[in-house]
């Protein structure tokens, strides 16, 4: 099986490519059935924890590893990408049941990740290098993450989780676009576009491509907002099941 041989290089839409897609589709399904299996509130809280907890365990080790020498590089060391981001978010989104960390979880987690597992920047080897466990796992978990709190324990994206979630990202950008600014890094790719194909490319040009995605990314979040608030009444609620830590 390809998946398990290093590659000199990974390669977009190779076999192992392939075989992770579908593990990320697959499993984001079992985890929403597995959560719908157990919806009372003291098995969510629970399954919710231990959830958070598998995704610090794999991921806070291979952060730390490269974070400090001789892999420490200013360029790609810091946890400054939506995906880091992104995966600890989710965790705390697990284990706290905070809404805003939710409403982050799923719109980051249902758009903004399949991006990257669609057109993926990963200069490393397959299997099992440990950059390719890495970029792999911090998608894969963050999808589901989303699936699982959203069809699986029931939880539901409202109007002002749309407004905070935008405002959140905004805020991140700005903070990374002046980081990047700075020091002359790359991170989001807010400040030049990957070296391989993305979907970046089909918005234009530095700078102008960031408005375009900003503009999308609010029209696509809105769009999967919707179908959540349509039948509410006017007030709604941001949450629509069982909430997997106590308040």
């Amino acid at each position: 099986m390809e998946l398990l041989r290093p590659e000199r290089t990974f390669e977009p839409y190779s076999t192992s490519h392939w075989i992770l897609i579908a593990l990320i589709v697959g499993g984001a399904l079992a985890m929403a059935l597995a959560g719908r299996r157990y919806r009372h509130v003291a098995a969510v809280r629970t399954h919710a924890r231990v959830f958070a907890v598998v995704i610090v365990v794999l991921l806070l080790p291979v952060l730390i590893h490269r974070s400090v020498p001789p892999r420490w590089e200013l360029s790609h060391s810091l946890p400054l990408h939506l995906c880091d981001l992104a995966w600890m978010v989710a965790a705390y989104a697990l284990w706290s049941g905070q809404q805003w960390a939710y409403a982050a979880t799923y719109y980051w987690g249902l758009t903004l990740t399949p991006q990257a597992v669609i057109t993926p920047a990963l200069d490393a080897p397959g299997f099992p290098h440990v950059d390719f466990l890495e970029f792999w796992a911090q998608h894969l978990l963050v999808i589901w993450a989303a699936a699982y709190l959203t069809w699986g324990v029931g939880r539901r994206p409202g109007w002002r989780d749309y407004r905070s979630a935008v405002a959140v990202t905004l805020v991140w950008m700005a903070v990374t676009l002046a980081f990047n600014a700075a020091a002359g890094t790359n991170y989001g790719f807010l400040s030049r576009k990957p070296d391989h194909p993305s979907m970046l490319d089909l918005l234009g040009e530095w700078p102008w491509y960031l408005a375009v995605e900003v503009a999308v990314g609010m029209a696509g979040w809105a769009l999967v907002t919707w179908p959540w608030t349509r039948r509410r009444p006017p007030e709604g609620r941001s949450s629509g099941g069982p909430e997997p830590s106590p308040r």
